[in-house]
Order: structure tokens, then C-alpha cells, then sequence
């Protein structure tokens, strides 16, 4: 072999990693961050048990016939979601474009939209993780689902359709506003829709025409399309799958459009 083959042999080839690659690392990142972070973990992980352990023993807490917790795990997985995906990447999104870290990022061969695709992959997977404490919690205190092929299968889709429906809606807050900002409004956010997302409250009990409102929330339309699938047995959730779709498109849209980069 001669010395200019051998150069030409093993010559560099500067460039970019293919797109998936990229994703696939920034994903891992992502993942690490979120799980380094006491903050987001006990928001994600310590609050919805919490919760589900003190209303389900709640003997005051009326929701209906049957034991409370079979109403209330499919809202507190809900729940999960939304903390994940909403509250806890919104606050963490907000405080990384404060820093200057998304305005970094933004500036390597990684392309925005894969950046945003990255942390949806990380938040996916802490929700995996969320569900099966939450679900093991839940039959613990004595919930009885129908997990059929098709309830597990709607509920896989719910749970993946919400979860892009509220990293829309966290990226496009954290996108739009001062970190400080965002902080709070995640929060109280995230405290508005407890009360009135179908999570602890039946929405059968607010008047007819403020239910027909509150179905078309996110959370709502989740935690009624849960249940209608793991407790109810019904047939697939079309209309809460629809409503998480729409959030989806328009959130993540809007915030594709207005996200402040620097």
C-alpha cells in the first residue's frame, strides 16, 4: 500500500451524524437531565402516588359506586402524563432557553424540530416508568381493570396522543415566556386541571354546560378516554383520541411557529 492510498485510506470525513442517530442521542441526554432532577422526579413520581394513596383511602372523597380507586387510576395516570409531559418539560424548557443552552443547541448540526423530538422521546420513556409504579400502586389498593387487548391498546395510543398534545402545550409555554414565568403558570396550571380534568372530581358533577367544556380539555378528555378503556370496557376512545389529536396538532404547530429560541 502506498503512502498516498494509505492517506486517502483513512482520510477524515468531516460532516453530521444522520438525523436518527442524532435524536437518538439528544434523547439520552434528555433522559439523564430529567432523571438527575429531584425537582422533576418528585413532581413526576411522588405527587400522583401521593395522591392516589390519600384519595383512595379519602372516606369522604363520593365518586361513585364502586371502590374510589377504580375511578381514580385511570385519572392519576392522567395525571402522570401531564406532569411528565406538560408541567415538568415545560419549567425545565423555560429555565435551558434562560441559560442560553437551547440557543447553543440550536446552533450544532441538530435540527430544532429533532431537538423537540428528542425530548418527547425522554418524556415517553419516564412515563413508562410512571405507569407501571402507579399501576402497581393501584392494584395494591384494589383496582380491578378489564385489561383487555383492546383497552391496553386504546390506552397505549391515549397515552402516547396525550403526551403529545401536553409537550405541545409545555414546549409552546416554555417557547413563549420568561422562565420565572413559566414556572408559575406550569404550577398553577397543572393545580387548575387537577381540579376540574376528571382526575379527583367526576365531570358529571359541574353543571351540563360547563362539563361540555371541561370534556374538551386535555386532561379531561384523557383520564374520561382511560377509563372508558381500563375501567369501563368500552370500545375504542375515538372521541378523546380525536380531542388529544387536536390539542396535538395545534399546540405543537404553534409552538414550531412561536418558540423564542434565545
Amino acid at each position: 500500500m502506498t503512502a498516498a492510498t494509505s492517506a486517502e485510506t483513512f482520510a477524515p470525513r468531516p460532516g453530521a451524524a444522520a438525523v436518527h442517530r442524532m435524536i437518538a442521542a439528544q434523547a439520552a441526554m434528555e433522559l439523564r437531565l430529567l432523571l438527575r432532577n429531584g425537582e422533576q422526579l418528585l413532581l413526576t413520581v411522588v405527587i400522583p402516588t401521593v395522591l392516589l394513596v390519600i384519595f383512595a383511602a379519602a372516606p369522604m372523597l363520593d365518586l361513585g359506586p364502586g371502590a374510589r380507586v377504580d375511578f381514580l387510576a385511570p385519572g392519576v395516570l392522567a395525571l402522570a402524563v401531564m406532569s411528565t409531559a406538560f408541567t415538568g418539560q415545560a419549567i425545565a424548557t423555560g429555565f435551558e432557553r434562560r441559560y442560553g443552552v437551547l440557543k447553543r443547541l440550536g446552533s450544532t448540526p441538530l435540527p430544532r424540530w429533532a431537538l423537540l423530538t428528542a425530548k418527547t422521546l425522554a418524556v415517553l420513556v419516564i412515563e413508562a416508568g410512571q405507569i407501571a409504579l402507579l399501576v402497581a400502586v393501584a392494584l395494591a389498593l384494589g383496582w380491578s381493570p378489564k385489561p383487555t387487548p383492546t383497552a391496553i391498546s386504546a390506552a397505549a395510543v391515549l397515552v402516547v396522543a396525550g403526551t403529545a398534545a401536553f409537550s405541545g402545550l409545555g414546549l409552546l409555554m416554555a417557547g413563549t415566556l420568561r422562565a420565572e414565568a413559566t414556572l408559575a403558570a406550569a404550577n398553577v396550571v397543572y393545580v387548575l386541571f387537577l381540579a376540574v380534568g376528571g382526575v379527583v372530581v367526576p365531570l358529571s358533577r359541574f353543571p351540563d354546560a360547563v362539563g361540555k367544556v371541561l370534556d374538551l380539555l386535555p386532561l379531561a378528555a384523557l383520564s374520561e378516554g382511560l377509563r372508558d378503556a381500563l375501567q369501563d370496557g368500552a370500545g375504542f376512545p375515538w372521541g378523546a383520541t380525536f380531542i388529544l389529536l387536536t390539542w396535538a396538532v395545534l399546540a405543537g404547530t404553534a409552538a414550531a411557529a412561536a418558540f423564542k429560541w434565545e
